[in-house]
């Protein structure tokens, strides 16, 4: 309800700005036709869009990372054909130019607090952009007068995120702004020091991804991190309003047309075996917060947790009560209204426990190791004694000297399920989880996937600048 009245206000909002007097921007001309949006209705668009834009991508990452497997057999997405993904871009380049132009309406006003709110949220859309394509356009995609934009190298698009983290930092810590944020910020309603600690908190993600790189600064990871997220209350997520298919949670949507036999969210025999027990001898509770048990009484595997082989399918299986699948009423699928993360507290510790490895600080490695473990797990709503008997098994505790890579990775897999951030580790990981193979029927012939290719719409109206690759190169950060 709370979200539904919200929504409605900034609805009201943005219309009596549109159609009303143009004094406090200064940008109509006429005041009953608007040249350009008001400040109040991007932020809205941006917040919201930043979001969903995070499960458009995360929707397609989590098969090729193997939390997801298509229930048929070799389906497009799930053995990496060259499948056209120009829905997302086309969402994506949407709401980075939404951004652009909020930037230069809050510059113009001189409102800094709404300019650095929009650049943590390009940063973010441009990781999410450039970690799936590599090279995109930038530079000059936003200007009317360029029909074919050429192709920025995705390392220069990094600097250019990094940029925009430095100045949102400053900019929200800015004594004076003309307008601030409020009601017409759909994740944090205009607080500003959660802002600046998202802020940190994706300048440590987008650092920790030089980890393959001799360029790679640990110690420096280390400060975002100090600055960011101290708790779970502090995750950059969004919560949804209503049961309408454009304005609730769409993990949650994906669960309910499974169950009415819409086929989708089937969870990959990688992560039900991570999970029960199968992989690493070790049964995660978690895995009662995620999915259910085979629960068709006339299967021999009644109560057990069974996963989908990624292109396998699901043979003679029937399509329900048999296979694990995202269920209604689990965390991730829980309400119309349950919030989708876009960066989370946990996530943040694991970011730590590895740069602090590399840092050769190994007690504040494995401290922040088992802080991303326990945060996980509380937020999922685990009992405390559960939390309790996973950690004390000694493949969990492995003890501060003996914590590896594989250890952090293996625990950031399952805390980062479905967001968009396991590819990139899986990516920076090589692919190295136990039991990872690739999808049965591949189309890289057994190669994994690195890149996806571009849209259609790029091979048809502007070939003349899109690079030629193929989707086992790599971004830049992904080096060999």
């Amino acid at each position: 309800m709370k979200q539904s009245i919200k929504l409605l206000f900034v609805f009201v909002l943005t219309t009596l700005m549109a159609l009303g007097c143009s004094d406090y921007l200064d940008i109509n001309d006429d005041p009953n036709n608007p040249t350009s949006a008001p400040i109040e209705g991007l932020l809205y668009q941006t917040t919201f869009e930043t979001t969903r834009n995070t499960q458009r991508v995360g929707s397609t990452t989590s098969f090729f990372v193997q939390h997801f497997a298509s229930p048929n057999t070799a389906t497009s997405t799930d053995i990496h054909e060259p499948v056209s993904y120009g829905g997302t871009w086309s969402s994506l380049y949407n709401n980075i130019g939404d951004l652009v132009i909020l930037i230069e309406q809050a510059n113009e006003l001189g409102a800094p607090h709404y300019s650095g709110v929009a650049k943590v949220l390009r940063a973010y859309n441009l990781s999410l952009l450039v970690n799936m394509f590599g090279d995109v356009p930038y530079s000059e995609a936003f200007s009317s007068e360029i029909l074919q934009p050429t192709y920025d190298g995705s390392e220069s698009i990094y600097t250019v995120i990094l940029q925009d983290i430095e100045d949102a930092i400053s900019e929200l810590n800015a004594a004076e702004s003309a307008a601030s944020p409020s009601g017409d910020d759909m994740i944090f309603g205009g607080d500003r020091a959660a802002w600046t600690r998202t802020a940190y908190s994706l300048q440590a993600r987008f650092l920790n991804h030089y980890s393959k790189l001799g360029s790679y600064d640990p110690g420096a990871v280390l400060t975002a991190v100090d600055n960011g997220f101290s708790s779970s209350d502090e995750d950059f997520e969004m919560a949804f309003f209503d049961d309408s298919n454009a304005s609730n949670n769409p993990w949650h949507r994906v669960a309910v047309n499974n169950a009415g036999l819409l086929l989708g969210g089937w969870l990959s025999e990688q992560t039900v075996d991570h999970l029960n027990g199968e992989t690493y001898g070790v049964f995660d509770p978690r895995i009662e917060f995620i999915t259910e048990p085979v629960s068709d009484e006339s299967d021999p595997r009644l109560g057990e947790y069974v996963g989908t082989t990624n292109g396998a399918g699901r043979g003679n299986d029937p399509e329900q009560g048999v296979r694990a699948v995202l269920a209604v009423d689990s965390y991730y699928a829980a309400e119309p209204t349950t919030p989708l993360e876009n960066m989370t507290y946990a996530e943040l510790k694991f970011i730590e426990a590895e740069a602090a490895l590399a840092d050769n600080q190994d007690i504040r490695a494995y401290e922040a190791y088992e802080a991303g473990i326990r945060a996980h797990m509380e937020k999922l709503g685990v009992d405390p004694a559960d939390i309790d008997d996973y950690w004390n098994d000694p493949v969990v505790s492995v003890g501060s000297g003996n914590l590896t890579i594989d250890e952090i990775m293996k625990e950031k897999y399952i805390a980062t399920f479905l967001n968009p951030e396991t590819w990139n580790d899986a990516r920076r990981y090589d692919y190295q989880y136990a039991d990872f193979d690739a999808p049965v029927n591949s189309a890289l012939g057994g190669e994994m996937i690195r890149l996806v290719r571009y849209p259609d719409s790029e091979l048809q109206r502007n070939e003349a600048n899109v690079p030629n690759r193929s989707m086992t190169d790599r971004v830049f950060w992904d080096a060999q």
